[in-house]
């Protein structure tokens, strides 16, 4: 039996989920995320609780349990919380500004480079070497967190790039001349 497919979603006060054959929509006071879920997969909404059910244990119906269940967890959390995404420039030069909805960061090119956050994604620049990135979808805030770090990965021998906050980046020694 999956461990995490058994446990049972809590629904926290001010949250609304609807349920509709497999498709569910859950409201909060962050926002509104609805998701169409396999129809095998057996989803019961009873007392601020959600709980999720397969029919059988074959592989598919395993996999797809505790998957449906860490999405609504996650889809739950969302809109009462909201996720986060921190990320750190680190090399000299490297900064991030916001221009009106978009992201344009300066990190060793010859041109500045500009990402435009979708709908539902926030990028917020606290300091010109850290930005952060919330909504209500973790999906969409890791993948816009990922494109941003993609722009300038961190590299082993000085450490530069664009890092996620508390990453570890391992380093490396360099070429040693005779």
């Amino acid at each position: 039996m999956s461990r995490v497919g058994k446990k049972p979603v809590e629904i926290p006060s001010g949250v609304t989920v609807t349920l509709n054959d497999n498709n569910v929509t859950v409201k909060g006071p962050k926002g509104e995320l609805s998701r169409s879920f396999h129809p095998d997969i057996e989803i019961k909404v009873e007392d601020n609780v959600i709980n999720v059910s397969r029919p059988s244990e074959a592989k598919e119906h395993r996999a797809l349990h505790g998957t449906t269940r860490a999405l609504l967890a996650n889809m739950v959390e969302g809109v009462s919380k909201g996720f986060e995404r921190n990320l750190e420039l680190i090399g000299v030069g490297y900064r991030a500004s916001k221009q009106g909805n978009k992201l344009v960061l300066n990190v060793g090119y010859s041109h500045p480079v500009e990402i435009v956050a979708e709908e539902g994604v926030e990028i917020e620049v606290p300091s010109n070497t850290k930005i952060s990135i919330k909504g209500t979808n973790k999906e969409r805030v890791g993948a816009l967190a990922a494109n941003i770090r993609d722009v300038r990965p961190p590299e082993p021998y000085k450490g530069k790039g664009i890092r996620y906050e508390g990453e570890f980046v391992r380093r490396k020694e360099g070429k040693t001349g005779k």
